[in-house]
């Protein structure tokens, strides 16, 4: 399930009156919109959890979510898309620098049964990712977990709507961040997920809808059971999760001083003792959703 929510970087290469009158007073955790106010902040910003990849039939976008964005003077990502330099420091954060290649992290027999699966399922020859790290393998398997041809990506249909109003596109992280959190990982732990999403697609298939289904419904505590009680988090929820929250939550509140921003970042960093919903309440703020 992690690679659901965290691997942005690879699946993206391959107003006050409407919080007033949107907002619920019963902060059950049942909404994909937040609104964030307080601490003389003149104008709302607003918080939203997105879904790296859905199909089309399940993507979901309201009309006071698509207020919430026309609202807004700045959309602020996990990093910013918009620019080329990050989006290639992205890229690169994925190339393996070790002098090995990604043949060499599997068995004669493994990597048999992971060239079949990426040609067969995939439409891709394995030779291509050679340089690549074997943690790229899971964003690339995942693209497939969809029950649709083409998936669509919150990130890019929210930036494309943002540069289409001249919107500034922000970042809360650099790419480093992020290629750091990914490179903690053991890489048999890494090897070990994607034998397993290959073995057992239809199970990951099955994993993945539910993660869609508690989307759909905006069930945000829901999701967050999914994701943090998914064995291949295992122990990194604090790395991939919790102390990314934190970091975020003073950025947060020097991009939205003067400006109200709309910010898109993954749906599972939202709840949680530790999520930004709860992190930005200890902060001074007033978080409510946006039904």
């Amino acid at each position: 399930m992690r690679k659901f929510t965290t691997l942005i970087a690879i699946a993206l290469l391959l107003t006050g009156i409407l919080c007033r009158a949107q907002t619920t007073k019963k902060p059950n955790g049942h909404s994909l919109l937040w609104a964030i106010t307080g601490k003389g902040m003149a104008r709302p910003s607003y918080l939203f959890g997105t879904i790296h990849l859905i199909c089309p039939s399940d993507f979901i976008w309201t009309s006071k979510m698509k207020k919430s964005l026309t609202a807004s003077d700045k959309v602020c990502f996990e990093m910013d898309l918009d620019d080329h330099e990050t989006m290639v420091a992205a890229a690169n954060g994925f190339m393996d620098t070790s002098g090995k290649q990604l043949k060499d992290y599997f068995t004669p027999a493994e990597y048999k049964l992971l060239k079949k699966f990426v040609r067969d399922s995939i439409g891709m020859d394995l030779g291509m990712l050679q340089q690549m790290k074997p943690v790229a393998l899971e964003s690339i398997i995942s693209m497939k977990v969809t029950d649709c041809l083409v998936p669509l990506s919150y990130e890019d249909s929210i930036m494309r709507s943002a540069k289409s109003k001249h919107k500034e596109i922000l970042g809360l992280e650099n790419p480093s961040e992020q290629i750091d959190v990914l490179a903690s990982l053991p890489a048999d732990s890494v090897i070990k997920e994607v034998l397993d999403d290959i073995q057992n697609f239809s199970k990951s298939k099955q994993d993945y809808r539910l993660l869609v289904n508690a989307y759909r419904k905006q069930d945000l505590p829901e999701l967050y059971r999914i994701i943090t009680t998914s064995a291949s988090l295992g122990d990194q929820m604090d790395a991939f999760l919790d102390d990314r929250n934190k970091k975020w939550i003073a950025r947060m509140a020097d991009k939205m001083n003067n400006s109200t921003v709309f910010f898109a970042v993954g749906a599972g960093h939202l709840l949680g003792d530790n999520g930004v919903i709860n992190l930005l309440r200890k902060d001074g703020y007033t978080v409510e959703p946006i039904k």
